[in-house]
């Protein structure tokens, strides 16, 4: 597998709600979206297999996102992942490695426009050491607590890239 390539994409009807702090799932122009508050850090969480041709190297995740109202300031994004891999993971409960951020994101000067971002992973330890053929979740996090974006920040896709 060549670099760039795309090993996963994720739609809001796969978001796998956390049971507290939950990004909403809404349409805009009968288009499924996930919404993230302004004033609330919420979370969605997407689950998969690492793919049989992902050649273990880093990761990017891009989030492609549209501001419900907003034309103006910034918007900041937290992304982890958590292995499952072969008895690596209790799944009573969680076990995320630390964030990567995509912060300071100036958000697009249309409401409804959508703006990609991204956020890399090395391999290892940032991407709590996924290898091809296990079980991880990701999960997305809109740290409005530190961002100044007014209103919902909106997910309509996530890619995961091989880089």
């Amino acid at each position: 597998m060549s670099s760039g390539q795309t090993l996963f994409e994720w739609h809001p009807y796969a978001n796998e709600p956390p049971a507290a702090n939950a990004a909403t799932l809404d349409v805009r122009n009968s288009r499924p979206c996930l919404d993230f508050d302004a004033d609330t850090n919420e979370s969605a969480v997407f689950s998969g297999v690492m793919p049989q041709h992902y050649s273990g190297g880093g990761v990017t995740v891009y989030i492609h996102y549209a501001m419900t109202s907003a034309v103006e300031n910034t918007v900041d994004w937290d992304v982890a992942f958590e292995r499952v891999g072969d008895q690596q993971l209790d799944t009573d409960s969680d076990s995320f490695a630390d964030v990567n951020s995509v912060d300071n994101t100036t958000v697009p000067s249309t409401s409804g426009l959508v703006d990609v971002v991204s956020c890399a992973f090395t391999d290892g330890a940032d991407m709590d050491s996924v290898a091809s053929g296990e079980g991880f979740r990701l999960k997305i996090t809109r740290d409005a607590v530190s961002d100044d974006a007014a209103g919902d920040a909106e997910i309509y896709w996530v890619e995961l890239r091989e880089t």
